[in-house]
This record gives C-alpha cells, sequence and structure tokens, in this order.
C-alpha cells in the first residue's frame, strides 16, 4: 500500500515527467525503498539554476547531497528543518564520517521549509554551476544523490534513515511501470539502399486496428545499420490518404502530404520514454488513420547492395494518461525551392525562421496554452548551433532550448528541465548557425546530407490539430540583384555579413499546416532581434575568499594579526 507522503507527492509533483502541478519542477523521484523520502526538481539551463523540493515522512532535520561516490566522504549537501525556534537550513559539504562541516561559501537559496502532517518539505535553489571548491560540479552525467533524516531537530547520527539512489538530473528519463508487452512495430522490409550519397524511403501503413484509443509511451527505435540510418520520423496521414505503399520519398505519391510527427529519432539518440502524465494518441475513431515511416539514409561511401530493415516500435498502453501528446515543426521551409543560399568558406552564417501563433486560429476555433516538455533540435552536417525563442508581446521572454555545440552524428530528443508555455499569440524563431570553411560551393536549403535544414521538433500538450509552423524570407526579392548568390559568387567578409542581413530583414512566409494538410500562408513575418545566450561567469578566488572574510569578524582579527606580522 502506498503511504501518506506517496500520496502527497504525487499531489504535489503531479508526475514524474511533465505537466507537473509547478512547471519549475517537472521531475520527480523517490529516493528510498519504501517511497518516504520524495524529491521533485526542475532546471533551467539558460539562467543556470536548479530547483529541488524535498518532502520527507519526519518532524525532525532532513538532509540531501550530491555524492562523487555514494558516501558522506566528499559529498555537498544541505541540512534544514522546522525547530522550535523557527527555520534552519544550512549549505555543507562532508570532510568524513563525521558532521558536515559548514560551507565558508552559502551557493543554496532557502525558498520554502515547513512542517505539517508529520512532514517537512524543503524547498531550495543553487546555481548548476556555483563555482565553489566545496560544492558538488551538476553536470549531465549521472549522480549519486545521498539523503538522511532524523527524528528530531538535533542534527546528529542518522542510524539506518539514510540512502543513496543514483540520478541523472539534467536528462531524467524516468522508467515506466507498465509491462512491456504491447507494442506497434512500424518498420520498412528489405529496402533495397541505392549506391547515393542521400536516400529517402518511405512506407505508408495501416496500424493494428485498436478499437478503443490507446497512448503510446515508449518509443524503441530498431537500427538494423547504424552507419548509414541517419534519422527516422514516424507521421500521421490526411484522411485523404487511403492506399499504403512502399517507395522513395518525394517521387509524387499520395503520402507525400503526410506530416503530422508522431515520432521522431535521430542519429546518436536512444529509447524515448514519455512522461507519464502524456502519451501518443492511436487507435479508437482514428483506427482508419494511415501513418508514414520516413527513412533517411546517409551512405556515405556509396556501398551499394545494402538492404535495411529498420525502423520504430512504439510501446503502448490502454491506461490512457492525462494529455495528448503534439509535435509541432518549427524552423526554415526545408526545400531547395525557396532560393536560400548559404555562402561557401564562411565560419559562422545564421539563418532564420518564424512561426507566429497568431495565425493557429484561422485553423482552428479555440487555441489553448502548449506546455512545451521536450524538443528535438535538428541541421545537418555544417550545422553549429541551433536555438529556438520565445516572444511574448513582441518581446523575447525566453529561448526554448538551444545547443551551442551541436553535432550532426548526435541528435536526442531533449526533456526540458522547465516546462515552457506558449500562449495564443507568441512567437517562436529558430535560429542556426552554420560553417562552411571547408566548402568551395554554395550550401542550399534541402534533403540531401549536404544540403541544410533549420528544424525545431516542440514536444507539447495538450496536442492541437497544427503540425507544422514554418517560414522562409521573401528572397524571390533579391532575383537579378546583387544580392542573388549562385555557385559562382565568391563574397569577402563584408559582402557576406550584409547579405546575411539582407536576408535576416527580409519579410517571412509563414506557413502553417493541419492535420489535414490544410496550409494557410502568411507574408508578414520578420525575424525579432535575439538576446545573447546567457553564459555563466565565476567569481575569482579572491573575491570568493573575500566575503566570507568581512562577514566573520573573528577572520578580520586574523588579517590584520598576519598584516602586523609582515
Amino acid at each position: 500500500m502506498r503511504t501518506l507522503l506517496t500520496l502527497l507527492c504525487l499531489s504535489l509533483a503531479g508526475t514524474r515527467g511533465a505537466g507537473a502541478s509547478d512547471p519549475d519542477m517537472p521531475f520527480m523521484v523517490y529516493l528510498d525503498l519504501n517511497q518516504l523520502v520524495c524529491l521533485e526538481w526542475g532546471f533551467d539551463k539558460l539562467q543556470g539554476d536548479i530547483t529541488f523540493k524535498l518532502t520527507v515522512n519526519t518532524t525532525g532535520w532532513v538532509g540531501l547531497g550530491f555524492s562523487p561516490s555514494g558516501i558522506m566522504k566528499g559529498a555537498d549537501m544541505v541540512i534544514g528543518g522546522v525547530g522550535p525556534s523557527g527555520n534552519y537550513f544550512t549549505d555543507r559539504h562532508a570532510t568524513g564520517k563525521s558532521m558536515p562541516l559548514v560551507d565558508t561559501h552559502q551557493s543554496y537559496t532557502l525558498l520554502f521549509l515547513n512542517e505539517s502532517e508529520g512532514r517537512t518539505i524543503m524547498k531550495f535553489q543553487r546555481a548548476l554551476q556555483t563555482c565553489d571548491d566545496q560544492d558538488f560540479h551538476i553536470t549531465d552525467q549521472p549522480i549519486k544523490l545521498i539523503y538522511a533524516y532524523g527524528t528530531t531537530d538535533e542534527v546528529s547520527y542518522h542510524n539506518k534513515r539514510r540512502g543513496t539512489k543514483e540520478v541523472n538530473l539534467l536528462n531524467y528519463m524516468p522508467r515506466s511501470s507498465l509491462p512491456i508487452s504491447s507494442y506497434i512495430s512500424a518498420t520498412v522490409e528489405n529496402v533495397t539502399v541505392p549506391a547515393i550519397h542521400t536516400y529517402y524511403h518511405c512506407k505508408v501503413m495501416k496500424f493494428p486496428n485498436l478499437r478503443t484509443k490507446h497512448h503510446i509511451y515508449l518509443i524503441v527505435p530498431e537500427i538494423e545499420h547504424p552507419d548509414i540510418v541517419h534519422h527516422m520520423l514516424l507521421y500521421r496521414c490526411p484522411s485523404s490518404v487511403t492506399e499504403t505503399y512502399d517507395n522513395q520519398c518525394f517521387v509524387g505519391d499520395k503520402g507525400d502530404i503526410c506530416f503530422g510527427v508522431v515520432a521522431a529519432w535521430g542519429v546518436g539518440g536512444g529509447v524515448y520514454e514519455l512522461p507519464e502524465n502524456v502519451g501518443i494518441p492511436v487507435g479508437g475513431g482514428d483506427s482508419d488513420t494511415l501513418y508514414r515511416l520516413e527513412i533517411h539514409y546517409n551512405n556515405v561511401h556509396l556501398e551499394a547492395g545494402r538492404t535495411d530493415n529498420s525502423g520504430l516500435r512504439l510501446y503502448y498502453t490502454a491506461q490512457l494518461r492525462e494529455h495528448d501528446v503534439g509535435i509541432l515543426m518549427t524552423g526554415v521551409l526545408p526545400f531547395d525551392h525557396i532560393q536560400y543560399r548559404i555562402p561557401p568558406n564562411v565560419q559562422q552564417f545564421h539563418t532564420y525562421g518564424v512561426c507566429n501563433t497568431t495565425l493557429f486560429s484561422q485553423s482552428m476555433d479555440s487555441v489553448p496554452d502548449l506546455q512545451v516538455f521536450g524538443v528535438l533540435l535538428h541541421t545537418h552536417l555544417a550545422g553549429r548551433q541551433v536555438r529556438a525563442v520565445h516572444y511574448r508581446n513582441g518581446k523575447q521572454i525566453n529561448s526554448l532550448a538551444f545547443d551551442e555545440n551541436y553535432s550532426f552524428e548526435v541528435q536526442q530528443i531533449v526533456n526540458m528541465g522547465k516546462i515552457k508555455t506558449i500562449k495564443p499569440n507568441d512567437e517562436i524563431a529558430v535560429e542556426c548557425i552554420y560553417n562552411t570553411l571547408n566548402r568551395t560551393k554554395v550550401t542550399k536549403m534541402g534533403l540531401g546530407t549536404t544540403d541544410e535544414m533549420c528544424l525545431a521538433f516542440l514536444f507539447y500538450y495538450p496536442a492541437i490539430g497544427i503540425t507544422s509552423c514554418i517560414s522562409h524570407p521573401m528572397t524571390n526579392a533579391l532575383l537579378n540583384t546583387s544580392y542573388e548568390v549562385s555557385d559562382n559568387t565568391t563574397l569577402n567578409y563584408d559582402e557576406i555579413v550584409e547579405y546575411e542581413n539582407v536576408l535576416k530583414s527580409l519579410p517571412q512566409i509563414q506557413l502553417v499546416t493541419d492535420a489535414e494538410h490544410n496550409v494557410t500562408y502568411n507574408a508578414n513575418g520578420f525575424i525579432r532581434e535575439m538576446k545573447k545566450n546567457p553564459t555563466l561567469t565565476c567569481l575569482n578566488a579572491s573575491t570568493r575568499l573575500y566575503i566570507p572574510w568581512i562577514m566573520n569578524p573573528g577572520a578580520i582579527m586574523l588579517f590584520l594579526l598576519w598584516t602586523a606580522i609582515m
């Protein structure tokens, strides 16, 4: 049976994944087997901070620590509680099996501390990187969390009230309690991959007939040839697509209009489990819907005679989650006919796409707030940085996601550490930065591996009928001008900067597509200014040491004595 604390923690967190009652802390895990110690957290890499809420079934002191090896020695920790004289809370570090020492610099900020109904709840915050040698360096690698608590407010030996659990705080992937059994296999069969660099193969298929609505909660890639399978996208088709087929993509088949993204996988990615309160809807009233699996083969060595049977396993359940998941494709229209040209021999070239959600109301009656919990960023070989920026009332309020060290070989769906809310009439802009120093010809927007893309796939709930919101600059305005760039065009540095600025200042043609492949056009989009991504600035050692000396009268006396001796 679940304890009262378990029920409380679930009510506080809502779920172990996206959609928690507190959007600042969408993740939750029990640190002990008896589910008496609950930790919730959320982070904002853009602001560089992380927030924790520790709930423990005790009225005594509580402690949480970060340990290199899972033991006390070398651990960074906080200890707090509600005592007879009020709240107490300190940032400490352990040097061994003894009382942890109070840190010289208190890097943790207490936000909330309460004791009621036999439970202590402590909420606190710190920077991801505190630049303090006495604090633990939080990264996107698994961390050994240690906890302990007492039955009174006298901080003393914890006896058996302690434990360790390894958790990846910044890349948390919850493990489902559901049995891994029923799944849909969306795979190709014996596809012959031609001896060309880029090949896209599409299979339009019908799923098993599920008479009632189910939720897909786990996506498992099945990659037969990792050296040539670059990415896979599974799309839901509009009702006008009624026939299945297995063929090369984009050669005029009816299924070429299937663009409602259902699932995605990129090279370097792995199994993706959705947060526990959301699922991808399948079955029920959609039982007649067809789906298109698109596989991009990157046959670098132009090998002939390769056959492939790759695809996706989609695990589903009849236990419906709270919300249906939607995936919105944003960024730059990825087709060559837009005449978007990235010049060669450039260290950094910026490309932009915009989505004004005001246009959604032209395709649907009521547009809800969209809660974005995950993202997949995508460019090709020249991409170096990607970010998705969020605007409200014409002002940038934050970045949805960014990758300043983008790698073509590692493209993963990333759970955000903090749920971002997109309200009706907000804008989303996607910026990509390319490096073409190793190229002698212009790079086009297109499907080829040596072409480029600039896309951000936003995972959100509740799902709406909009599948994509992308744009491209009105490049036809550059025809027959000095800004018309072709393969024979060579530009110096000043001309490249000017060309980049011209492309950025052109009106953006926005295209919004719904689930039935109805497209709304708007030529009034434009790219707003973007703030620089925040960077972490560490205090230097002398500054860090100076602060506690000012606050400690004993240290001042020691300093004066040392000065007199010298």
